[in-house]
């Protein structure tokens, strides 16, 4: 079997195989660690392995690489992106410092190495709101997402300026979605993501990060729950509260990004030790102060 294989040349190669919360069922399966991207990032670096293998998307495997300088860090699919962390580039960050030199920009881990280098501090979906409450700075551009932005916005008495980038797959989500879900399911918990829209926010009866979302459903005595973020957090969920129900907000909430990670992916990269992703020197040292004055706080 593929799996067998795979976990063989783990082994073999001394490597560590990480998989976000949204990669498909299959390859869920074989990880070592679950979780978010910084999460797992952080995970990685105290591990005693050589090999980092991340099974996400490439922003992902470039913190991985930052915060483990020491490893090779591949990405099964090399073409794995996310579409939002293309939405900023350093150059629109440096654009907006000549406009307003006064403001902190704070940069979400969903951004690639380049960006969080131009970045004065980064932020999780978690921690956004305490890291955005840390800063001397009263106005605050917040990149790359909107939504997040706009929600962080509501915590704190700092004028935040929201980057017009979103994450396709949450800001989908609509007050019709949330509506249906509720009469099929009208006793289930809402639980979403604070990359949805601030209308579907609105309804939810929590907002987490994707770590968040499965701590409040392991502790919570709700039986039943709808899930506002991407569904490969299903399955998840539902292998570790076997005595719950997990139904997803859309059944389209689908990051094809996502599942283009397959066990043949993974089985090839731990063989040739490829697609390796590494990020200059120069960039990393600039990209890990951003994520060191986060942890900071």
């Amino acid at each position: 079997m593929l799996s067998d294989e795979i976990l063989r040349l783990k082994e073999e190669k001394n490597a560590v195989i990480l998989a976000h919360n949204y990669q498909p069922a299959q390859v869920q399966d074989v990880a070592d660690i679950l979780g978010d991207s910084l999460e797992l990032s952080r995970a990685a670096a105290g591990e005693e392995a050589d090999l980092i293998v991340f099974c996400g998307v490439d922003f992902m495997a470039q913190t991985a690489a930052i915060l483990s300088p020491d490893k090779r860090v591949i990405l099964p699919e090399a073409g794995a992106c996310c579409p939002m962390a293309q939405m900023i580039t350093p150059r629109d960050i440096e654009r907006f410092r000549l406009k307003d030199p006064d403001a902190a920009v704070v940069c979400y881990v969903n951004s690639s190495a380049e960006v969080k280098a131009e970045s004065d501090i980064c932020c999780t979906s978690a921690n956004g709101i305490e890291v955005v409450a840390s800063l001397a700075e009263e106005r605050v551009l917040f990149v790359p997402d909107r939504n997040l932005g706009r929600y962080v916005a509501r915590f704190t008495d700092k004028e935040i300026i929201p980057w017009d980038g979103y994450c396709y797959v949450h800001d989908r989500y609509t007050v019709e979605d949330v509506r249906q879900a509720k009469a099929l399911h009208p006793g289930a918990d809402l639980l979403v993501h604070p990359e949805c829209r601030p209308e579907v926010i609105d309804l939810a009866d929590g907002v987490y990060s994707t770590s968040g979302i499965a701590r409040r459903a392991k502790e919570s005595p709700a039986r039943e729950f709808i899930i506002g973020t991407e569904v490969g957090m299903n399955y998840r969920l539902s292998r570790e509260n076997p005595e719950k129900e997990f139904y997803p907000l859309s059944e389209e909430a689908v990051c094809a990004d996502m599942k283009k990670t397959t066990l043949e992916k993974i089985l090839s990269a731990l063989m040739t030790l490829e697609p390796r992703v590494v990020v200059p020197r120069e960039t990393a040292d600039r990209a890990r102060g951003a994520i060191e004055r986060m942890l900071a706080v």
